[in-house]
């Protein structure tokens, strides 16, 4: 890289219903393009970006992490205030910071966390509902948690997996693995190493059927040994998803998303 170059690390707040995804696509709109033509405006030459992990149509994220390379040399509030000058309603950079060349928004977390939630309610709700997926019967939350534990730790997870997933291993490593009750909302929360394709929501379509009682106790157990995506449930709705951290070394002293602040979000 050239000496005249240097790497900023950008937090990325946005609400997915109205993109095509995180990708750059040809026609649709797209998250990364939009986000990539207001740096430009404001590095006064064209800039392509990176982020931790592509999310697809229509999930949202509150903890997005991206980097790009410029020559141009701005305050660190022209790269927050500047482009959110330049963005939608719907996209918003939460901070920024000049990282070390060897920083790689992708390569370099050490975690990812995703959120999923459900408005669990006989009656639908318009406010959230491009924000959570309505699930009119009710859930059994200890039910969900307890069988979601059997998904803890390093399994291979082809059974959760997209059929269209390219990752070379279906192999992946799940932290953290909670499933509980706010009022009407459902909410679970899972942290790994880095997911598969629909992971996440293939997990959630399961762990649905599993709340409402359509399988029975150790479902998911058999579901990791068979290996085979058709066994499993339904891929959930995407605009129940949200990307909420993304976790680097602390050498890096990345500011922490706001996700302590997510059920005021919705």
């Amino acid at each position: 890289m050239q000496k005249n170059f240097i790497k900023i690390a950008l937090g990325i707040e946005y609400d997915g219903s109205f993109y095509h995804g995180w990708q750059s696509q040809k026609i649709v709109p797209s998250i990364q393009e939009e986000i990539e033509k207001a740096l430009s405006v404001i590095a006064n030459h064209k800039i392509n970006i990176i982020c931790a992990g592509r999310t697809d149509t229509g999930v949202h994220s509150i903890g997005q992490v991206v980097h790009f390379k410029t020559r141009a040399v701005r305050r660190i509030s022209s790269w927050i205030i500047g482009t959110n000058t330049y963005l939608s309603d719907y996209i918003s950079v939460m901070w920024a910071k000049e990282v070390p060349e060897y920083f790689h928004a992708r390569y370099s977390a050490i975690t990812r966390s995703y959120r999923y939630v459900i408005y669990n309610n006989s009656i639908r709700s318009s406010i959230f509902y491009n924000k959570t997926n309505h699930i009119y019967k009710e859930l059994d939350v200890n039910k969900m948690h307890s069988e979601a534990q059997f998904l803890l730790g390093e399994h291979n997870f082809t059974s959760f997996r997209a059929l269209s997933c390219q990752s070379l291993s279906p192999c992946r490593k799940i932290i953290k693995l909670n499933v509980f009750r706010f009022k009407s909302l459902v909410i679970i929360d899972i942290m790994a190493n880095s997911f598969l394709h629909h992971m996440v929501r293939n997990i959630v379509g399961s762990l649905i059927e599993i709340g409402i009682s359509k399988k029975k106790k150790f479902w998911i157990q058999e579901l990791l040994q068979k290996k085979n995506r058709r066994y499993a449930g339904a891929t959930a709705p995407a605009k129940g998803l949200y990307l909420i951290n993304v976790e680097y070394p602390l050498y890096f002293n990345l500011p922490k998303s706001r996700y302590d602040d997510f059920l005021k979000k919705l």
